[in-house]
């Protein structure tokens, strides 16, 4: 028997500020979850993967490169941000996350890398060094010093890398998310190619 369910306005209006999904497709999710609606989240969140996943092969020439420096002249960053075509290169949504990923790494004195595929493997073999030291220091089983190492692993990731990080204007999000919904709102593969941040004394 076909589903009869009908998700309410409300319903709607809600699961697409949360997912960033078109109308019709978070009308589907919900119908398809019957009324479900972390069902319909998830069930949206894999297909916008799967969709960014395709984007995310074809070639990025155009882009913005943003600017800014904090007040008081003491910090300031430079990012690139890379997508398809000069059309969305100037849509206000590329512009909105140009701005908010300037505002991402200034709040931040950690970032160092953009992706976990940068981080050099000298540099996560230190750390997991550190992190198995310190569980062994505390008493932790030997048995789980390797687990415990990786976990802190991840955490020290979302602290370095920009797309594992929290995204500064909603925490439960990473800005990997935030950036692969840009992604399925333009239809282009929009991609952080690099970024500079400057603080003053620092090298």
């Amino acid at each position: 028997m076909s589903n009869t369910y009908k998700p309410s306005p409300a319903d709607i209006k809600a699961l697409r500020e949360r997912s960033g999904a078109g109308m019709l497709d978070v009308r589907n999710a919900l119908v398809d979850s019957n009324g479900d609606v972390d069902a319909a989240f998830k069930a949206l969140r894999e297909a916008g993967i799967a969709k960014a996943a395709k984007l995310a092969g074809r070639e990025t020439s155009e882009g913005k490169i943003g600017a800014y420096v904090h007040p008081g002249g003491q910090k300031g960053v430079l990012v690139e941000v890379r997508c398809n075509t000069d059309f969305v290169a100037n849509s206000e949504p590329v512009e909105v996350f140009v701005k908010d990923m300037l505002l991402q790494i200034v709040s931040s004195d950690n970032t160092r890398w953009i992706r976990v595929e940068d981080v050099p493997e000298d540099a996560k073999q230190a750390e997991l060094e550190v992190f198995r030291n310190e569980a062994l220091n505390a008493g932790r089983p030997a048995d789980k010093l390797d687990q415990i190492a990786e976990g802190r692993l991840r955490k020290w990731f979302e602290e370095v890398v920009l797309l594992e990080q929290p995204y500064f204007r909603d925490e439960k999000l990473k800005v990997e998310e935030v950036r692969a919904a840009l992604a399925r709102e333009t239809g282009e593969n929009v991609e952080i190619a690099r970024f500079a941040s400057y603080t003053v004394g620092r090298g």
